[in-house]
């Protein structure tokens, strides 16, 4: 037999929590065509050594919003690099399949901190579909690096169908016929193969614009009926509901992990942002976990999503998300103009006294610790308070509440003052907890957003590390398969898509890498322009050395931290419909392509 490519003496690891083996993988026509123990016939292919090294599935990321820059950018550099050939978009209710380039705008710029006007211009430019199944068309008509699946985001089709203005009016309900409409929207979007819905009910995710400027996402004013019948089609058809909570209001939480259950109807699959072991909250994630694993045993099919890594976050003066959950904080995120009134807002006591009132309040539940002694200053024009916290700065300044601080210098150094803080999933020991938690699904990157704040694209190789430390030192708290098991093949077969396996007849979307290189170089700070969005210097991760090699669909994209001829000019990745597998797969196809022409009708006769 005749291969394309033959990667030799590498640990192969297939996705399923098997144990590994020593062997060698021939890659013919997309697939991996052998896996052997014995020496493969090399002629007239491409080989790579991999001895030393792991051989594994291409990884999952779950949770990205990739929407805009797909359409200009589809290579996805930033998570091939890292081993993902598998990105899912449409999350936290925003998608970019019904609206236009100006709602998409308003939709996307404020809650991703992705440049407004550079997101109209991406929807706008590309924008040649009108339904579901066009918009995958026009995925799969570009050089797509990953593969992608996608949610369709209740925001997209709620402002879509009711205008942005009624749908973020708290007075205002779908008609009869506009809750018709979304529900076509969604049965078409699920039959065309997209993996479920993402809503949203969190609170502090803002538009953009200025019609809408500072109201929430249109998912968050649907009214329990609206949602109901939504997700009656998603429990009907076996697709998922990606939804964001209030944090605010446990009993929102809580309701949102009991939908999952059945009972006498079938479980509602669904995944809820998120796990995190949040520094104000720390007992919150004492709970997750087993809050899932009885809504599971009562019947539920219920997963938390958690990311893997130390939460750390970086901001250029107050623009940081998390100042959107407190009222004064809000107040100055609605301010677009940063030199004139922001500042004139910052300066003002009145402002301050409320701002430190809301500082000072530890009461209920929250993202962001606040405490300005745990934020180091990284730049600023002030080179005598770098690598200070805010509160020491204050407490030089003869005792400056350390908000005071913090506005004095947004005041005088504006975007030119940066700084970070670590959010939640600070304690190693929680993490391990997290990593084996059954509830819990591996996997929040949020890559493509908050490009100055935040860079998880490599989440799943600092999971590994972890992992492989802790069993180099003798302690180990779960197995590499097992490691590798929950970011790859677990993961597809939750969402019922062809990923994440490496298997005899398996499409070779595949990464190989360097144990030895799992080190210190995965948390190192780097920053690169995004030629898409003006030159914008956003956060990403190099650590080149430890993946040597990244194939999508049998392509070499990245070889020795670099990417190859054929990326970004070929596709190389596919758009993933749910239920769909290869014989290799064996996954369970439910459900039946009747269940979702039986939604279709239902909807098709309502209109």
């Amino acid at each position: 037999m005749r291969f394309d490519t033959v990667i030799r003496n590498g640990r192969w690891f297939d996705g399923t929590g098997a144990p590994s083996a020593i062997r060698d993988i021939g890659i013919r026509d997309g697939h991996i065509a052998v896996i052997s123990a014995q020496s493969l016939d090399v002629t007239d292919c491409h080989v790579i050594d991999a001895a030393g090294k792991w051989v594994l599935p291409g990884l999952v990321d779950i949770h990205t919003h990739y929407d805009v820059e797909v359409l200009g950018s589809p290579a996805l550099s930033e998570s091939l690099r890292h081993g993902v050939t598998t990105v899912m978009v449409g999350s936290c209710s925003l998608s970019t399949v019904h609206v236009d380039g100006q709602d998409a705008g308003d939709l996307f710029a404020r809650v991703e901190a992705i440049p407004r006007e550079h997101v109209i211009g991406a929807v706008d430019q590309h924008k040649n579909w009108s339904n579901a199944e066009e918009y995958i068309a026009a995925l799969e008509a570009r050089p797509l690096g990953p593969n992608v699946a996608a949610f369709i985001g209740h925001s997209d089709m709620r402002a879509a169908t009711m205008g942005l203005d009624r749908a973020t009016r708290k007075e205002v309900r779908p008609t009869k016929a506009e809750q018709t409409r979304m529900e076509h929207l969604l049965a078409e979007a699920l039959a065309a193969g997209f993996i479920g819905m993402s809503s949203q009910q969190l609170l502090f995710d803002k538009l953009d614009g200025d019609t809408c400027r500072s109201r929430t996402l249109p998912s968050t004013y649907a009214k329990p009926r609206e949602l109901r019948r939504l997700k009656s089609m998603l429990r009907r058809t076996g697709k998922v509901l990606q939804a964001g909570p209030d944090i605010q209001n446990p009993f929102n939480i809580v309701s949102q992990a009991a939908q999952s259950l059945g009972l006498v109807r079938r479980p509602l699959k669904t995944t809820l942002l998120s796990a995190a072991d949040i520094k104000a909250n720390p007992w919150l994630i004492a709970t997750m976990g087993p809050a899932a694993r009885v809504v599971n045993k009562l019947g539920g099919n219920f997963r938390w999503q958690h990311l893997p890594v130390p939460f750390e976050v970086y901001a250029d003066g107050i623009d940081l998300v998390i100042f959107e959950e407190f009222g004064s904080g809000a107040a100055a995120m609605h301010l677009k103009d940063q030199v004139a009134q922001r500042n004139d807002l910052l300066r003002d006591e009145s402002y301050r006294r409320w701002f430190r009132k809301d500082y000072d309040s530890k009461f209920g539940l929250r993202v962001w610790h606040r405490d300005f002694f745990d934020a180091e200053i990284v730049d600023c024009p002030d080179t005598s308070v770098i690598g200070m916290s805010f509160g020491q700065v204050g407490v030089d300044r003869g005792g400056l509440h350390p908000v005071d601080a913090f506005l004095d210098l947004v005041v005088e150094h504006g975007t030119a003052l940066r700084w970070r803080t670590t959010i939640s999933n600070h304690r190693p020991e929680v993490l391990k907890k997290m990593a084996r938690d059954t509830g819990v699904q591996m996997g929040f990157s949020d890559a493509g957003a908050h490009l100055r704040n935040m860079a998880f694209y490599n989440f799943g190789l600092r999971l590994l590390r972890h992992v492989y430390q802790a069993q180099q030192a003798g302690t180990p708290f779960m197995t590499l398969e097992q490691a590798v098991h929950r970011l790859t093949g677990e993961l597809a077969d939750w969402y019922q898509i062809d990923a994440g396996h490496l298997r005899l007849g398996d499409r070779a979307d595949l990464m190989i890498v360097d144990p030895a290189r799992l080190d210190g170089s995965l948390d190192d700070y780097a920053e690169e322009p995004v030629e898409q969005y003006g030159g914008l210097s956003r956060m990403v991760n190099r650590n080149d050395d430890t993946v040597s090699a990244v194939f999508v669909g049998g392509h070499a994209v990245f070889l020795d931290g670099q990417p190859t001829d054929v990326l970004g000019v070929h596709r190389t990745g596919s758009f993933l419909r749910a239920n769909t597998a290869t014989a290799a797969t064996r996954i369970s196809l439910s459900p039946s392509a009747a269940s979702i022409d039986h939604a279709l009708t239902e909807v098709a006769v309502r209109l």
